[in-house]
C-alpha cells in the first residue's frame, strides 16, 4: 500500500512540479556546452527565404533536433514553402500548448559585417575602445563571461529561442519532469517575408494546429533586459507607390522647366501624408482608438527611460502621436521605408528620372481595418489630381493623363491583443516569478508585428510574447547578436514555463 502511495506521489511530482529559481538557474548553466555547440551549428546553416533552397538544411536541422527529443513532426505544405509541426502528447486528456517560432532570416549584406560571414558565428567581447573584438569560440569552454556576444545572422530574430527551447527540452528529460500539458511547436520558414502564406495554411491545417493557448518565442525584451512579457503586436500592410515621369530618362539641361521630375512630384505626395510633428494627415486614419485609464495604467507601468530611448537611437525629438514610446504603437503609423529615383553619389547623372518610387509599411492594431486605411490613402493621393493604375502606363494613359501614379498593396496580417488579466497571462506571469523570482514586465502590445493574428482568428486561442533576447541585438541589420548572458536566460525562461502547472 505504500508502494503505490510513493508511487502516486512521485507521478505527481514529475507532471506540472515546480522546481525552484535556483534548480533552474543551475540546470540551464549545466547545459550550456551542449546550448553552445548546437547554437553553432543551427547559426551556421543560411537561413534567407527569399533563397527558398537555403531553408532546406534549416527543416531538415528542425526535424531530426525535434525529433531527438521524441517529438512527432509532420510538414505543413504551403504555397512556397512548408511550415513543420513537431508535436509531443503527454496525456491525451491534457489540454495543449502551442509554441510559436520563427526559423528564416533577413537578407545580408556581408560587406556590411565586421567578420568573415554572417552564417560563421562569431564570439565577440568588448575591448577598451568600446569596440566588439573576435575571440576563440573555445572560450565558452572556459570561464565565459555572460556579456560576451554570438554575432551572426538570426542569433536573435530567431535562431537563440528555439535552440534554447530544445535544451530546455532535454533539461526536463534528464531531470524526469513532464510538463502538465501537450506541446505543439509551429516553425515558420517565410517570418521575414510577412509570412505570406500563412493564413491560408492555418485555415487549412485547423485541426492539427489545435491549442487551447499560443506562446511566441520571438522578439528582444523590454530596454531594460529584464524578462518580458508581451501581450499584442501591431499588425502589417505594405503599399508600393510608383510616381511616373517621361518613358525614359531625360537630360535636365535640354528639359528642365519643361518636363515635369516624378521624384518631386512623389516628394510632395509623401510631405502631405504627414505634417511636421509626424502626425499624418490623412483624413481619419487615427479613428476609433481609444485609450483607456487601465490601458495607460499599464503602460504607465512600463519603465522605459524616454531619454536613454532617444540617446540610443540617436534622435533629440521624437512625433508627436503620443508622449512617450508605449503610447505611440498603441496607433497606426505610416513609414517610408525606402525610396528610389535615378542615380546618386558617384553613379548620379543630369537628368530627370523617368520615374520615382517608394515602398511604405503601414502598422495595424486591433482597432483599425486595413482595408480602410489602405482606401483612405488610395483615396488621399486620388484627391491630389492622380490617376492610379495598377501597373505601368501605356502610352495611351501617358497622353490622357497628366499625373500617373501606379498603386500596389498588400495586408499581410492584422494586429491581435491579449487580455493582460487573462488565464495565459497570470499562468506566464506564475513562470516568469518562480523562474526569476521578480515580476515580468508587461507590455500591452509591441511595435513590431509578428504573424499571429490568423491563429488568434482561426483557432479562438489567447496568445502572448515571451522575447528572450537582449534588446540592442541589431535584428534585421548587419551585425546581429545575443549576448551570452540572455541565451543562458532564454533557458531558464522556457523552462520555467515547461514545469509551471497548466491551470
Amino acid at each position: 500500500m505504500n508502494r503505490i502511495i510513493m508511487l502516486i506521489f512521485s507521478t505527481t511530482f514529475l507532471l506540472g512540479q515546480l522546481i525552484t529559481k535556483d534548480q533552474i538557474e543551475k540546470f540551464a548553466i549545466d547545459q550550456d556546452q551542449k546550448l553552445f555547440q548546437e547554437f553553432y551549428d543551427f547559426l551556421s546553416l543560411p537561413n534567407d527565404a527569399n533563397i527558398p533552397d537555403q531553408l532546406t538544411a534549416n527543416i531538415e536541422w528542425c526535424e531530426r533536433s525535434f525529433k531527438k527529443r521524441g517529438f512527432k513532426t509532420q510538414s505543413l505544405k504551403t504555397d512556397r514553402l512548408p511550415l513543420i509541426l513537431a508535436e509531443k502528447r503527454f496525456n491525451r486528456n491534457y489540454p495543449t500548448v502551442l509554441f510559436y517560432v520563427q526559423v528564416d532570416g533577413q537578407p545580408v549584406d556581408p560587406t556590411k559585417w565586421f567578420q568573415k560571414d554572417p552564417f560563421l558565428p562569431a564570439l565577440k567581447s568588448m575591448n577598451s575602445k568600446g569596440e566588439w573584438q573576435e575571440i576563440p569560440w573555445d572560450n565558452l569552454n572556459k570561464n565565459y563571461n555572460e556579456d560576451w556576444r554570438v554575432f551572426a545572422r538570426s542569433a536573435s530574430d530567431a535562431k537563440a529561442p528555439i535552440n534554447s527551447f530544445l535544451i530546455a527540452l532535454d533539461i526536463m528529460d534528464e531531470q524526469n519532469l513532464e510538463p502538465n500539458y501537450n506541446i505543439k511547436v509551429i516553425m515558420d520558414m517565410e517570418e521575414e517575408m510577412g509570412s505570406p502564406n500563412l493564413p491560408n495554411a492555418v485555415k487549412k491545417y485547423r485541426k492539427k494546429l489545435k491549442a487551447d493557448r499560443l506562446v511566441i518565442l520571438d522578439g528582444p525584451r523590454h530596454p531594460s533586459n529584464e524578462p518580458t512579457l508581451t501581450f499584442g503586436a501591431r499588425g502589417i500592410a505594405t503599399i508600393q507607390l510608383k510616381v511616373h515621369g517621361p518613358k525614359y530618362p531625360q537630360h535636365s539641361g535640354h528639359y528642365g522647366n519643361y518636363v515635369p521630375n516624378p521624384a518631386i512630384r512623389l516628394s510632395q505626395i509623401i510631405a502631405s501624408m504627414k505634417n511636421q510633428d509626424g502626425i499624418v494627415t490623412i483624413d481619419g486614419f487615427y479613428d476609433g482608438i481609444e485609450i483607456s485609464d487601465k490601458a495607460r495604467k499599464v503602460m504607465a507601468q512600463v519603465p522605459d527611460d524616454e531619454n536613454e530611448i532617444r540617446r540610443s537611437i540617436g534622435i533629440s525629438e521624437i512625433d508627436k502621436v503620443a508622449d512617450n514610446y508605449q503610447e505611440s504603437i498603441q496607433y497606426p503609423s505610416l513609414n517610408v521605408r525606402g525610396l528610389k529615383s535615378g542615380w546618386v553619389e558617384k553613379e548620379v547623372r543630369t537628368i530627370i528620372p523617368s520615374f520615382a518610387l517608394a515602398e511604405i509599411d503601414v502598422r495595424l492594431v486591433k482597432e483599425t481595418d486595413p482595408n480602410r486605411l489602405i482606401g483612405l490613402i488610395k483615396e488621399h493621393i486620388q484627391n491630389q489630381g492622380y490617376h492610379i493604375t495598377k501597373k505601368d502606363p501605356s502610352d495611351e494613359e501617358r497622353m490622357k493623363y497628366g499625373k500617373l501614379i501606379t498603386f500596389k498593396s498588400k495586408i499581410s496580417y492584422t494586429a491581435f491583443r491579449t487580455p493582460i488579466d487573462s488565464p495565459i497571462g497570470d499562468w506566464l506571469s506564475s513562470a516568469i516569478r518562480n523562474g526569476f523570482e521578480m515580476e515580468p514586465i508587461i507590455k500591452r502590445t509591441s511595435g513590431g508585428s509578428v504573424p499571429i493574428s490568423p491563429f488568434v482568428n482561426t483557432l479562438g486561442v489567447p496568445a502572448v510574447t515571451v522575447p528572450t533576447v537582449n534588446p540592442d541585438n541589431n535584428q534585421h541589420s548587419p551585425n546581429e547578436n545575443i549576448r551570452v548572458g540572455n541565451l543562458i536566460e532564454s533557458v531558464r525562461t522556457h523552462l520555467a514555463i515547461l514545469v509551471q502547472p497548466y491551470k
